[in-house]
């Protein structure tokens, strides 16, 4: 069975004093999601060395044909230009320009979301007393999110004008652990302690657990499989080509590793067996949950994963055989951010303890 349901004793409803801080939260998590699909589509577009400075502040689009011919002076000058795109036109720079410049906006947009929402909520004491120290730590990470963006495009202004695919996980990464601590602790004001009731949820927390772990490393290997656009090296499916394990898998023989890391069929190859992984850990889960007696939000996680997984599986085959448009992309993108978001919504369920008589303090 998907679903069985235990009675929720609702002894604390949610405080309302709590809500405006909860939409703040939420809507920061809808803001950050926005933001990693439009740099999905910055990616695939090859958008994301068009801009070749970074102002704290941002800047305002170009206007007039003057202030494009200025920017597209300056990208003539780099790298990315003079080695690949010398033959590029003004339409064809206004277009890669556009996903850059709004990628780059979205990610002020939430730095003005959450600093505007944080200085009135402490104005007018809506924060905990607890709530508050996590907040700061939203802050330096979101802050800490932009630096790493202009790291990662300063690594393709080179003459060999690629970004690191190192640099492209870091910040994917970055991205969502922004977004996990954000909903982390807005399902914490959504859910009191109170609101717990005993369920056989612990018995599945290492496996979950574990299904968190693999899927994080099967999320950085996207990010990797894009970096070193791995995924048009063997468009088919389920061998790669006519072996499950090409001899191009292996052309490093000092320092093996490195093949899994660096050499795109090897790279392929870790994120096609960790996406198998991915779907044991689910099923594992599945089958734990059919046996034991779980809460109304435990049982929902679980099947949100168990949909999630199937839709993620299939999706990554499709942008495999079709290597990698556009479309498929930022839905496999989407795919892996609601895989994500589903896990952390289990976790806190598994984790989330009742108080001892109904009190909450």
């Amino acid at each position: 069975m998907l679903s069985k349901f235990v009675p929720q004793m609702n002894t604390s409803p949610l405080q309302n004093s709590d809500k405006p801080v909860i939409k703040w939260l939420l809507t920061g998590c809808v803001l950050v999601y926005v933001m990693v699909v439009v740099g999905c589509i910055t990616r695939l577009t090859h958008s994301g060395l068009s801009i070749t400075d970074w102002n704290f502040m941002g800047s305002l689009p170009p206007i007039t044909q003057e202030h494009w011919q200025e920017r597209f002076a300056k990208y003539q000058t780099s790298p990315e230009f003079i080695y690949k795109n010398n033959s590029m036109t003004m339409d064809e720079f206004k277009s890669i320009f556009w996903w850059e410049y709004i990628h780059r906006m979205i990610g002020r947009t939430i730095g003005f979301v959450f600093l505007a929402g944080f200085v009135w909520f402490l104005i007018k004491k809506k924060f905990r007393k607890e709530t508050l120290p996590k907040m700061l730590l939203l802050f330096a990470l979101g802050g800490l999110q932009g630096l790493i963006g202009w790291w990662m495009v300063k690594s393709g202004l080179v003459k060999d004008p690629a970004v690191s695919h190192y640099r492209l996980a870091t910040h994917l990464m970055s991205a969502f652990t922004v977004f996990a601590f954000t909903f982390w602790y807005a399902l914490q004001l959504m859910y009191p302690k109170t609101e717990a009731v005993e369920s056989d949820g612990k018995k599945m927390r290492t496996t979950a657990i574990v299904l968190f772990v693999v899927l994080i490393i099967q999320i950085i290997y996207g990010a990797f499989v894009a970096g070193l656009k791995a995924g048009l090296f063997y468009p088919t499916w389920p061998k790669m080509g006519d072996s499950w394990f090409p001899s191009e898998t292996i052309m490093i023989e000092e320092q093996w590793w490195r093949n899994f890391l660096e050499i795109g069929a090897g790279v392929q190859f870790m994120h096609r067996t960790i996406a198998v992984l991915v779907v044991i850990c689910v099923a594992i889960l599945w089958n734990k949950s059919d046996k034991l007696n779980l809460t109304k939000q435990q049982n929902l996680g679980i099947t949100l994963l168990i949909y999630g997984v199937t839709a993620q599986f299939i999706l990554g085959i499709y942008t495999l055989l079709y290597q990698v448009p556009v479309v498929l992309g930022v839905l496999h993108q989407t795919g892996a951010f609601f895989l994500f978001t589903v896990c952390i919504y289990l976790l806190f369920h598994l984790n989330l303890k009742p108080a001892p008589n109904g009190d909450s303090k």
